[in-house]
Order: C-alpha cells, then sequence, then structure tokens
C-alpha cells in the first residue's frame, strides 16, 4: 500500500521528517547528559555495544549503529584519542581490526545506563506503558528488525 502520493506529501508530515526530528531532539538531550563524561551520543553508542559484547570491530559497529565506514573511523579516532578504546589487528586475520575498551572506556560505558534513562524518560513521560510498547514494536516493524 503507497501512503503518500504527490498529492498528499507534506514534508512536516512524512515519517522521514518526524524520524529525523525526533532523532535530532533525543540526540541533542543525551549529548547535554553526557557532556560530563566527555562523550556524544554517536560515541555513547559505540561504547555501550561494546560493553555489551553485541559488537567488536568498527564493522559490527558500522551495521549494527547503521553509520558508514568513514564517519566510523572518525568516530573511532576520536574515542581511541581520548583513551576510551584500543585497536589492533587480529592474528587470525590481519586484516580485521579488533576493538577493546579501556579501563576509562569501561568506566564511561558503566555510567551509560545511568544516564540514559533519565534522558529517554523524560521524552516518553506522556506515554502510557502500552503506547510505549507499540512506539518500540511500530520502529522494529519499520526498521525490518526481525524480532
Amino acid at each position: 500500500m503507497n501512503h503518500y502520493t504527490s498529492k498528499n506529501f507534506a514534508l512536516t508530515k512524512s515519517v522521514g521528517f518526524l524520524l529525523n526530528k525526533a532523532r535530532n531532539l533525543v540526540v541533542t538531550e543525551i549529548d547535554a547528559a553526557f557532556k560530563e563524561v566527555d562523550i556524544t551520543a554517536q560515541q555513547m553508542g559505540v561504547l555501550f555495544s561494546m560493553k555489551s559484547g553485541m559488537a567488536s570491530t568498527p564493522f559490527e559497529l558500522s551495521k549494527l549503529l547503521s553509520i558508514d565506514t568513514g564517519l566510523m573511523t572518525r568516530l573511532l579516532d576520536k574515542l581511541e584519542a581520548k583513551q576510551l578504546l584500543e585497536r589492533f589487528r587480529s592474528v587470525d586475520d590481519r586484516r580485521v581490526v579488533n576493538l577493546k575498551l579501556t579501563a576509562k572506556g569501561n568506566a564511561i560505558a558503566d555510567r551509560i545506563p545511568e544516564i540514559s534513562p533519565h534522558v529517554l524518560n523524560a521524552r516518553l513521560k506522556n506515554f502510557t506503558k502500552e503506547e510505549f510498547e507499540e512506539l518500540i514494536r511500530l520502529l522494529g516493524k519499520f526498521i525490518g528488525d526481525s524480532e
């Protein structure tokens, strides 16, 4: 089913516009919340993905976070410069770069579950439990998440 046509399309009513605006609001609020630990929302995603064991290579992170490899390289460069992670070549396949959180990176990653919920809960304060669960379900369906 086509939900949009050339006759009914309006920028501020498009799913892309609304998703982008929602994303920008959350990123701005997450960035502000993590200012004290000197990381951004994108850097938080990398650190927490690694801490959670969801990714350990730049390729896995790029795929998980839907970030192109060029941006991922720049993100990793910044995190490495802040001494939050280390890169090293795989002993089995020198083409593969593995990532490891440093002690400092682990300490910041440990704080993520303490900080992030406050930001997200403030944004979701007017949602009922059922609306929240439906939002998660619909966003999962939108992105093609099979879970």
